[in-house]
């Protein structure tokens, strides 16, 4: 897509604060898919060269008739509602953005309310913090939405965006929320049984580019489903141009509320869905066994050496290499991965990859979760250059997933994938998993990963893991 705003980008982000690793600790395992999500977003946003980030939230203070910003020169949030005070989010605010928005809306007669003495609220500081840890660093809009009418928050949108382009400021737009809160009988704000409806037509909407349909949604599932992203993201649909890229990045809803990455526009062009996942995200506890005998054109080694020479360049130099010119013809294909890192006594250290290939070769795929295990397996400390002697490698590498019903399964063979028929949320399992020992109970685990009732009707996809360990 080429831009003709200089909004160079536009996302949707969740904010639960147990994805923030010094509040979730162990927990923030079971929201693994989110934020791997929000790293990708991260990388996308840092490769648009947006200077500032424009954040609304639905939990900035609330002003009936006006938006609100958080003034500055400064704004502050930390954790520490949350028992984690160390886990702090600083950024400089955009005063001559946030004063051009505020004149482009007055001219649609729509009043910005700059308030002080505010720290940010977790809406907006868990995707700054995401943002900040993931390595991008400049200005800051913080914003929240009113009780002004559907229609008042589009129009608001298109006023943000008026004003990035008069001042041509390269920005970024980020909607904060999540979706249903009430998808499992325990959720925490109850029970309704058609909330998925809800998640499943946002999601969808934004597959297929239509997010119209969002700004259209039946009101009444929305106000049963028990959103809070709503707004947020009607403020981003009008701030975007009508053929903006869209991507659903990843969704989960492991405790009942929906969490949802996602790309509104933007000059990636959409990856193949799998999108980074971390290793125990699907139980691979004890993994498939070592590959003993590799493609003829591919020297079993080669493939975790390429982790490790990925890991130990970019943790002693901070560069991503690119593939080498003389690998074999294997290292061509497409095929998602998972790179493990283990210490010599063997321990796991990082683990993370993709369930379907997110780039164009198996050489890239490796390299990309080698960096993401090394780096941003949220369980760990990235590594240090004084651990690398300590360590060693492997690579699982996936076979593209293939429809099956439950008789095809042998959970000794194959891994598993399942989905609600609408094509998510999705559940996997690996093969060869300690414990697991029927099929049945290796589709039973797999659908509660994702929420799903194993006795509803549900797609069935199987796949082979092979290793390859130094």
């Amino acid at each position: 897509m080429n831009h003709t705003s200089s909004l160079v980008f536009a996302g949707i982000a969740p904010h639960p604060p147990i994805m923030v690793p010094e509040v979730g600790r162990d927990a923030s395992a079971e929201v693994r898919a989110s934020i791997e999500g929000m790293a990708e977003l991260t990388r996308r946003l840092i490769d648009s060269k947006a200077e500032t980030v424009v954040i609304i939230s639905p939990h900035a203070p609330l002003e009936r008739d006006a938006f609100i910003a958080y003034d500055g020169p400064q704004i502050h949030g930390d954790f520490a509602n949350f028992r984690a005070p160390t886990a702090t989010v600083n950024a400089e605010v955009d005063d001559e953005l946030l004063n051009e928005i505020t004149r482009a809306a007055a001219n649609e007669h729509l009043i910005v309310m700059r308030v002080k003495g505010f720290d940010l609220d977790h809406g907006t500081a868990v995707p700054l913090y995401f943002l900040q840890r993931n390595g991008w660093h400049g200005k800051v809009i913080a914003l929240g939405y009113n009780f002004l009418s559907n229609d008042d928050h589009v129009r608001f949108g298109k006023c943000v965006r008026e004003a990035i382009q008069k001042l041509g400021r390269r920005a970024a737009f980020i909607a904060s929320g999540d979706l249903s809160h009430r998808l499992k009988r325990d959720a925490p704000a109850g029970y309704y049984p058609d909330a998925h409806l809800f998640d499943e037509e946002v999601v969808d909407a934004i597959r297929n580019c239509a997010t119209q349909r969002i700004v259209e949604i039946d009101q009444e599932l929305r106000r049963a489903a028990g959103e809070c992203g709503y707004r947020s993201m009607l403020v981003a649909i009008g701030a975007i141009q009508p053929d903006s890229n869209c991507e659903v990045i990843s969704y989960e809803a492991p405790f009942g509320v929906g969490y949802l990455v996602a790309q509104l526009s933007g000059s990636e062009p959409p990856a193949l869905a799998g999108g980074p996942v971390a290793e125990d995200q699907f139980a691979l506890s004890s993994g498939p066994v070592a590959k003993d005998n590799p493609p003829a054109n591919a020297g079993g080694s080669d493939i975790p050496a390429l982790a490790r020479f990925t890991i130990e360049t970019f943790v002693t130099t901070g560069k991503i290499i690119s593939p080498p010119n003389d690998l074999p013809d294997f290292f061509s294909t497409r095929a998602g991965c998972f790179v493990s890192i283990k210490t010599h006594e063997g321990d796991l250290r990082g683990c993370i990859g993709t369930v379907e290939p997110v780039k164009a070769t198996l050489a890239e795929e490796i390299i990309y979760n080698a960096v993401s295990a090394a780096m941003r397996d949220p369980r760990f400390e990235p590594v240090r250059a004084d651990e690398l002697a300590q360590l060693k490698y492997s690579v699982d590498v996936l076979s593209e997933p293939e429809p099956c019903t439950l008789e095809d399964l042998d959970p000794r063979i194959y891994g598993v994938i399942v989905e609600d028929e609408s094509g998510y949320p999705r559940g996997l399992l690996l093969p060869n998993l300690q414990g697991i020992e029927s099929a049945k109970q290796q589709l039973d685990i797999a659908a509660r990963k994702a929420g799903l009732d194993p006795k509803r009707s549900l797609n069935l996809f199987r796949f082979r893991a092979d290793r390859y360990s130094e």
